[in-house]
């Protein structure tokens, strides 16, 4: 996870940031779960995860990627994580049915998509934006999810 310029001192920046941590700690659960061949213990983990990850990307895409997008500089760019969220999201289902071969490519994917989130967007924005764009983004942002059972 970034730490590197300070972006995460944005308090919506440090939301998606922990939230992100969670996300990661549930797909080690899901990874385990599919290694232990459990339907219902890898059920339950996939569920989990879904439960994390679908509130996560709809507040990112919210907030974040609709001010960011407006921009034709990171126009592009938000439009692929955007495709990215989608693309995990099939992934987790594919899991979620019992196609449990998936869970390297799903956890590779998710990775790589944090680290774009990260070490890419989260650190631009933090420099694109002044404080009118920052009020926008977090006027637009659904609060956070409750905490989903462990």
């Amino acid at each position: 996870m970034c730490s590197y310029c300070g972006c995460e001192s944005v308090t919506v920046v440090g939301r998606f940031m922990a939230e992100h941590v969670d996300i990661i700690n549930a797909c080690g659960d899901l990874r385990r779960a599919c290694a232990g061949a459990d339907a219902q213990v890898t059920s339950r983990a996939v569920g989990r995860l879904q439960d994390l990850l679908q509130p996560h990307t709809s507040a990112e895409e919210a907030g974040m990627f609709t001010v960011l997008a407006e921009d034709p500089e990171f126009t592009e760019h938000v439009r692929s994580l955007c495709a990215e969220h989608a693309m995990l999201d099939a992934l987790l289902a594919e899991i979620g049915q019992g196609r449990t071969a998936t869970m390297p490519a799903f956890e590779r994917a998710l990775r790589v998509h944090i680290d774009r989130e990260e070490n890419g967007l989260f650190p631009a924005a933090a420099i694109a934006f002044a404080g009118p764009e920052w009020d926008r983004v977090v006027a637009l942002t659904p609060p956070a999810a409750a905490p989903a059972p462990a």
